[in-house]
């Protein structure tokens, strides 16, 4: 356990902490505790010494949002110990106070004022159920609410998007920064026809391009002959589509309407997808729409099956019973599950699982000899050895393990093409991507033969390593490219962070691969699920068709050790010698998000020499007092203040940018013109539309776990508000935590909710069919 450094001047009267408390083993503040934080035993020392720097228990009432130009030296201001600026400081007067609220204020009504003599925007001007219709499906789009609570996890809500899910294969001068791909919007035409339609309901127009968009040509008579069609736009609930259709049908409006029940049917499909379903079972659909008011749920779900917006299907529940014979009795059938699923997951499925089944039958290419096979796995060391020697014996290959296993996909990518192959890696993000891209330009540790061809300018410009992201891969934008026939153009493929693929992503992927490659799906198979729907691949690791390798080779430090025991429901109290691990104590989250400005701005810099910008916010949900949301905008006004003037962003404003469902961006705002917001992600420009700009950017200083996944950052400061305590969980936590390379300070108000959540919540069960379609296409291999 670390010990703090004695603070280098006295504390002057009337500073918090002016009387030294004795320390703990840690260095901090003993307080009494019953040892179920974070790193703190009975006498409460924290992992990583307590608060950064803190003289006393470090409660403050100070204003929240970093408004305060110095850091008490009471108050958790450096990590180092009590600052030496920071000591003499006194606090506040009344009068110094009340000064400082005024000024605060009247900055406030100067914003207000330049905001009114702005453009106003689209939709403001609505009152009443429009307005409530409009704020609605934007609070959905821009990730503030969960779309709906009938299935959703307890965990942050993923933003939807106009484009679909499914990436498809394009130019690359069509693609912007990881592969983000343009769509062209719905005809003018009929965006008027359907914002005339709109208005007849009580309606927004503004709805009206999303409408358009969903439906297609003929937008408008479609959705005046079914108005509960409003539901196929995102944030649109069944309560609010009953308004609008009461509207429009008048006295026809009922609800055994048999286009509702089959509208609300696909609806709950929908959100069922959102939280990971690829499908539902039968009672819980049907339980799902009595829930909702429809009078004769069975009559509905038919309905909808009949006019194919949905398929049904029977999985054996135990599929190594035998068929029944046809003479047998009805008695004797082998019980069963019915599913309803929407068409697109389940082709997506049923893709995936023939594809896997075809790398796994397919023998792989004789791309090298056995022996220069052999002599390269014998040159590596440990789990690289086996993974080497399991990849060139078949075409599909799962390895699991933490940030440390990298180095062995790096070091099969590195003896595969050290044989002459053309091997690729695929990351979930750009940061993800350029670190194994170092990773690889480094990596000899494991005595591989051979090395990657390389233009002499891979330390300087690492993406000339042959590594892509999915998403780039996928478009065209990155990688080897594809060959006559649309497959990839490669021998050997390592797709790092398997966990996040979704099931359309990952049908994608296998359905490119040509005959004879060979597919590595590796990944830490702890980190939270996809943002889309499947758990593929939990399902892979659990259907066991084919050869896995679980790595060996620990992550390193006290933040390795915290992060591995979370991953076995165990939080762990870490010696930190080096403040790798620190605990931050708070009451309420107006304190967690003064805090937080603290340790990012002043803390960890001061302490640690990493900079603001390399330090990232990691917080459950983006709403509530301790969210993105108010992180950001008190982040903002303490490293990047300014009046928004670019739809609410700043040259300079760290930024998170969605291009896609369950993809994000970290970047940054350059500027802005009439082609859109200016963004610089992952050291490339991207240009925004105006118009996409609030669905599909938000401030980046403080993001959802969701988001942060693939990405990793010198410094973290994970957020554990009081009231987002149903959101934790073990997946969760995990993630958080392990987004930190060198510090992690945990910013802690759920108190005992935090080591519930590691001990006694796993990841939420997602219903897919995978596992069914596996055990059918393909043997289980030992």
């Amino acid at each position: 356990m670390s010990t703090e450094p004695e603070p280098t001047e006295k504390t002057e009267p009337g500073t918090r902490g002016a009387a030294p408390e004795p320390e703990g083993p840690g260095g901090a503040p003993g307080r009494a505790t019953d040892g179920g934080e974070v790193g703190e035993g009975a006498d409460g020392a924290s992992a990583g010494g307590g608060e950064p720097g803190a003289a006393g228990e470090g409660v403050s009432d100070a204003p929240v949002g970093g408004e305060e130009p110095e850091t008490d030296a009471g108050e958790g201001g450096d990590l180092a110990g009590v600052d030496a600026d920071g000591a003499g400081k006194a606090q506040l007067s009344e009068a110094e106070a009340e000064l400082a609220a005024q000024r605060l204020e009247r900055e406030r009504i100067a914003r207000r004022k330049a905001e009114k003599q702005q453009p106003v925007e689209s939709g403001a001007k609505l009152s009443g159920k429009a307005a409530d219709l409009l704020a609605a499906v934007r609070a959905v789009e821009s990730g503030a609410k969960p779309a709906a609570a009938v299935f959703s996890e307890p965990e942050p809500p993923r933003r939807p998007a106009q484009e679909p899910v499914r990436p498809r294969p394009v130019s690359v001068s069509a693609t912007g920064a990881g592969g983000a791909v343009g769509v062209g919007g719905p005809a003018p035409e009929t965006v008027e026809a359907v914002q005339r339609v709109l208005a007849e309901g009580g309606a927004p127009t503004a709805l009206a391009p999303q409408v358009a968009a969903a439906l297609g040509e003929g937008a408008d008579e479609e959705l005046r002959t079914d108005p509960w069609q409003l539901l196929r736009v995102t944030g649109v609930r069944p309560e609010q589509a009953d308004g609008f259709a009461r509207e429009l049908l008048g006295a026809e409006c009922a609800p055994d309407d048999e286009r509702r029940g089959r509208a609300v049917t696909v609806w709950l499909l929908e959100q069922a997808a959102l939280a990971g379903h690829t499908a539902l079972e039968m009672p819980a659909l049907t339980a799902a729409l009595a829930q909702r008011g429809v009078p004769d749920a069975d009559a509905a779900v038919q309905s909808t099956i009949a006019e194919a917006e949905a398929l049904v299907f029977q999985d054996a529940l135990d599929p190594a019973a035998p068929e029944p014979a046809e003479d047998d009795e009805e008695g004797a059938e082998r019980p069963v599950r019915i599913l309803v699923g929407l068409e697109r997951y389940a082709l997506a499925e049923e893709s995936l699982a023939d594809g896997l089944a075809r790398l796994i039958n397919s023998v792989p290419k004789e791309d090298g000899s056995a022996e220069d096979w052999e002599r390269a796995a014998a040159s590596a060391k440990g789990s690289a050895a086996e993974l080497i020697r399991a990849a060139a014996a078949g075409g599909l290959v799962l390895h699991t393990g933490g940030q440390a296993s990298l180095t062995e996909p790096a070091a099969l990518l590195t003896a595969a093409r050290g044989l002459g192959l053309r091997a690729w890696a695929a990351t979930h993000s750009p940061l993800g991507r350029d670190r194994f891209s170092a990773l690889l330009q480094d990596d000899r540790q494991d005595g591989t033969a051979g090395s990657v061809p390389s233009d002499g300018t891979a330390h300087e410009q690492p993406r000339t390593r042959p590594v892509a992201t999915v998403a780039g891969l996928l478009s065209g934008a990155e990688g080897p490219g594809r060959d006559g026939d649309g497959a990839f153009d490669l021998d050997l493929l390592v797709v790092l962070d398997a966990p996040q693929l979704d099931v359309e992503t990952a049908a994608l992927l296998v359905e490119s691969m040509p005959d004879g490659a060979r597919l590595v799906l590796g990944g830490d198979p702890a980190v939270l699920w996809s943002a889309g729907p499947g758990r593929v691949f939990a399902d892979l690791l659990a259907a066991r068709i084919c050869p896995q390798v679980a790595s060996r080779r620990p992550d390193p430090g006290p933040l390795g050790e915290l992060v591995s025991g979370i991953g076995i429901g165990e939080l762990n109290q870490v010696e930190a010698p080096g403040k790798e691990v620190v605990i931050v104590p708070v009451r309420d989250a107006g304190e967690a998000v003064h805090r937080t400005v603290q340790l990012v701005a002043d803390s960890v810099p001061r302490a640690l020499g990493v900079p603001a910008e390399e330090t990232q916010v990691i917080t459950p949900g983006h709403g509530g007092a301790a969210g993105t949301r108010a992180l950001n905008a008190a982040l903002k006004e303490r490293l990047n203040p300014g009046p928004g003037r670019f739809g609410g962003f700043d040259p300079g404003d760290r930024v998170a940018y969605s291009p896609a469902p369950g993809r994000t961006l970290p970047g940054a705002v350059v500027g802005a013109d009439a082609d859109g917001l200016h963004l610089t992600c992952a050291g490339e420009p991207v240009v925004v539309p105006k118009e996409r700009v609030e669905q599909s950017v938000r401030h980046g200083w403080a993001l959802t776990a969701h988001q942060a996944v693939g990405c990793r950052w010198p410094a973290v400061v994970a957020v554990l508000p009081g009231d987002a305590t149903q959101a934790l969980s073990r997946p969760w936590v995990y993630t958080a935590f392990g987004r930190a390379d060198r510090h992690l300070s945990v910013v802690q108000g759920a108190e005992q909710a935090l080591p519930r959540a590691v001990a006694e919540i796993p990841a939420k069960p997602r219903t897919t069919r995978l596992p069914v379609l596996l055990r059918t296409q393909t043997p289980a291999s030992g």
